[in-house]
């Protein structure tokens, strides 16, 4: 759903799906992050509708904020708290500069760890 800020000079309408690649892109960008992770009801949602769901993220866009989980795989020796700092950091940051929506929160669920050359 695309949510629409009023402005003087017209409307701005920031879709779900922009804001969830942003966020997509910017955690894959994160050092220490292995990859995204789909879980169960993602896998099913992508052959039942045949969409292509942003893997890992889920957003909520307002008029003004936005709010976003993240569920992740980090790479083995990687301290799991500040990689999580890290990357609310910097999805938080690529969201606010690029739609001008305030991030009220980046929730980041670590659902596994992988080894580096593991096949995701």
């Amino acid at each position: 759903m695309a949510e629409q800020l009023q402005l003087e000079g017209g409307n701005i309408r920031i879709s779900d799906d922009v804001v969830a690649k942003i966020a997509g892109m910017a955690a894959m960008e994160t050092p220490g992050i292995a990859a995204m992770s789909g879980g169960l009801s993602e896998g099913w949602a992508k052959r039942l509708s045949g969409k292509n769901v942003q893997k890992g993220v889920g957003v909520e866009v307002g008029q003004l904020e936005a709010a976003i989980d993240l569920r992740i795989i980090v790479l083995y020796e990687t301290p799991i708290h500040e990689v999580s700092r890290m990357l609310q950091q910097n999805v938080r940051e690529a969201v606010e500069t690029m739609t001008g929506l305030r991030v009220v929160e980046v929730n980041v669920k670590v659902e596994g760890v992988s080894f580096r050359g593991d096949d995701l």
